[in-house]
């Protein structure tokens, strides 16, 4: 292997493409892979070679990073690889995939001879595209010399959770903090909504909280997103959101927990998708606080009247 090692990255959605170019960026030979190719053709300016199949993606690769939907899509994926995968090639499993799907991520890199880190990250889209991501990583530390650089050039540190990848600590850690996320954006959307129900202009609750222990530039920021119209691009989407909090409470039900704020949260994420807003940023589940019809956005030309 060379200094800099050759990663094939497989997924270049809002997340998979910036992580992309940033590894181009970082003088790491990088292939790229996306089941709908119009979205990775852009990748060829910054000197990505853009492949047809996960399999000539992944044919000589050092490393494989994927970022996916979900587990389930990483596994039919790796799958379409599995030809072209070469014994030993380390691979960043950077999809949020869950805790139930870990250890059959990591039972088809043992079946196939790969290094398995479970590599979720934390950050959206803007940290996504500055290499400021946060990469929570399990895995051994034999393979850590090729996967070092990759996590380097995509993230601004990485949080090391264990040795086994298998175990998936790095996911749970992922899902704990993925329940903050989404329950905050949750009630962002409920306080705008409540305000606007009430008569009550916004910016005196947020004049309210000011400087205080409840004030958060998250909530500034999501509810900006709202107050001005601005969802698209989202940095993180009301589908996906969706797929994360039931993740989230599929795996506190395993541990005995019950979510009843998470619960309520994936079916507020599941409303405003079903609403048309499943592209749009997952602040738009504000939307679901109101009775919109498919088509209909109502909800968004008053957010901020």
């Amino acid at each position: 292997m060379t200094d800099k090692p050759t990663v094939s990255v497989l997924g270049t959605g809002i997340m998979g493409a910036a992580m992309a170019r940033n590894l181009a960026r970082a003088g790491l030979g990088v292939r790229a892979w996306n089941r709908t190719r119009e979205k990775a053709e852009p990748l060829a300016v910054d000197g990505i070679r853009v492949t047809g199949t996960p399999a000539e993606a992944v044919e000589g690769a050092d490393a494989v990073l994927t970022m996916l939907y979900d587990g389930n899509t990483v596994l039919d994926v790796m799958r379409e690889a599995a030809p072209a995968l070469r014994p030993g090639t380390v691979w960043a499993q950077c999809t949020t995939a869950g805790i139930e799907l870990v250890s059959d991520l990591a039972g088809f890199a043992r079946e196939h001879g790969l290094v398995f880190y479970d590599a979720p990250v934390l950050g959206t889209r803007q940290p996504a595209e500055a290499g400021r991501l946060t990469v929570l990583a399990a895995g051994p530390e034999d393979g850590r010399e090729t996967v070092t650089p990759v996590f380097d050039a995509v993230g601004a540190k990485t949080v090391w959770t264990g040795e086994d990848g298998a175990a998936g600590s790095a996911s749970r850690l992922k899902l704990v903090a993925n329940s903050w996320v989404l329950a905050v954006t949750a009630a962002t959307g409920e306080v705008l909504a409540l305000s606007k129900g009430l008569g009550v202009d916004p910016q005196g609750f947020f004049d309210l909280i000011d400087g205080g222990p409840l004030d958060m530039g998250y909530l500034r920021a999501k509810s900006a997103l709202v107050l001005d119209g601005k969802l698209t691009p989202a940095s993180f989407a009301v589908a996906t959101a969706e797929k994360d909090a039931r993740l989230i409470v599929q795996a506190a039900e395993q541990g005995g927990v019950r979510l009843d704020v998470a619960e309520a949260a994936a079916e507020r994420f599941a409303r405003a998708a079903a609403q048309g807003h499943a592209d749009e940023d997952m602040a738009a589940a504000y939307f679901a606080s109101f009775d919109e019809r498919p088509g209909e956005r109502q909800g968004r030309r008053q957010a901020s009247t």
